[in-house]
């Protein structure tokens, strides 16, 4: 947030996508509290993948953190931006938390998830439980991505259902809008890799959602070659 609220410069990676040192600081910070917190399990950080450091992950088990999501939005300062951290089991998400820092409040705005127990939102106004809605009789809440969205391929895939509202977020903010009952829908039809979207996806599973793949319908899995995720439709009810 000191980075944030300040003068910053903006480099590009290999793929061509942004990263500032707030990425870099947030990444230092957590790979250390993670370390301390659970020094036996490897950590699948974005930035050090980037750097070429990337841990065995063939045991099953592991950490995936995006220090910071939505670093366009960052950069735009409209406060649309999250630190992702999830824990994996064998494939499947089983716990994450997503805290956007520059909404909500002093603090931040928090939401977490443990997969079978539940999922909760924590900000100035208090904690509460997290549960996905039954779809109005007016239709879907479809929530797209704000700087990567592509309308005709959106339009395709809700060709004949019946769709309330098109709204627009940034980050694995998509994800927790279904989770919280905002919304219904969430389909990314675009490049994403597994630590954009890991701790959103345990968030809303744990809210009574799925994440499934949309070429098969299949759950989607991490811990794949690359960590590149497929094309995937979050859902709520």
């Amino acid at each position: 947030m000191a980075v944030y609220q300040g003068e910053f410069e903006v480099g590009g990676k290999d793929d061509g996508s942004p990263v500032t040192v707030a990425d870099q600081l947030a990444e230092a910070l957590i790979l250390d509290e993670l370390g301390r917190l659970d020094p036996s399990t490897p950590i699948v950080a974005e930035e050090s993948v980037a750097a070429g450091r990337v841990p065995d992950v063939s045991g099953g088990r592991f950490w995936l953190v995006d220090p910071l999501d939505g670093t366009k939005e960052f950069i735009g300062r409209n406060g649309e931006f999250t630190v992702n951290i999830a824990l994996i089991e064998d494939g499947a998400p089983v716990l994450g938390v997503v805290l956007a820092p520059a909404i909500g409040g002093a603090g931040g705005r928090l939401f977490a998830g443990i997969v079978g127990k539940g999922a909760w939102v924590e900000d100035s106004e208090g904690r509460r439980a997290l549960r996905c809605r039954a779809v109005p009789e007016d239709g879907l809440t479809v929530v797209a991505s704000r700087s990567h969205g592509d309308a005709a391929a959106l339009e395709a895939l809700l060709a004949g259902r019946r769709v309330a509202r098109l709204t627009n977020a940034g980050s694995s903010l998509k994800l927790c809008l279904v989770a919280e009952g905002l919304a219904d829908l969430y389909p990314r039809q675009g490049r994403t890799m597994e630590w954009d979207i890991a701790a959103g996806h345990a968030v809303l599973c744990a809210a009574g959602g799925s994440v499934r793949r949309l070429d098969d319908a299949a759950p989607l899995r991490y811990g794949k070659q690359g960590f590149d995720n497929p094309h995937f439709v979050a859902a709520g009810h």
